[in-house]
């Protein structure tokens, strides 16, 4: 396949993924006898990959080791792994943040118009005020 074939294909642009292979995102894909890059079915798994792994947040220095080190003679598989489960980590931490913030966000709307006529009848008493970092729905 094609450097276009290929960018279309991923929706990403042809210099991105002539990008991704001058610093090693990717693999140096291997070239036709006229020097257009042939990407195999390999080469479009670590496309995949990487967009996908971009996605994460997973940085483009991170991306660069994991591809390096897949191009390694030695055993390196602990080390990517341990790439990978780090990122998953970092995942699971935004997306607990992320349901706490949207819980937040139901809970408040939920009970809006409740606040709006409460403020609007007069003072509130401090007794009176929610303590929303308190509330277990809701704890970060």
């Amino acid at each position: 396949m094609n450097i276009k074939s290929a960018a279309k294909m991923f929706e990403l642009s042809i210099d991105t993924l002539r990008y991704y292979e001058k610093v090693g995102v990717i693999p140096p894909v291997k070239r036709d006898k006229n020097g257009y890059r042939n990407y195999t079915t390999m080469d479009l798994n670590w496309i995949f990959l990487a967009k996908s792994l971009r996605k994460t947040g997973l940085s483009i220095e991170s991306m660069i080791e994991f591809a390096t080190l897949a191009q390694s003679s030695e055993d390196v598989s602990k080390a990517q792994k341990e790439i990978l489960h780090d990122q998953l980590q970092q995942i699971e931490t935004r997306i607990f943040e992320m349901e706490q913030a949207r819980d937040l966000l139901v809970h408040k709307i939920a009970t809006y118009d409740k606040h709006i006529a409460q403020f609007q009848a007069g003072p509130v008493e401090e007794k009176d005020i929610e303590q929303l970092w308190k509330m277990a729905h809701v704890k970060g």
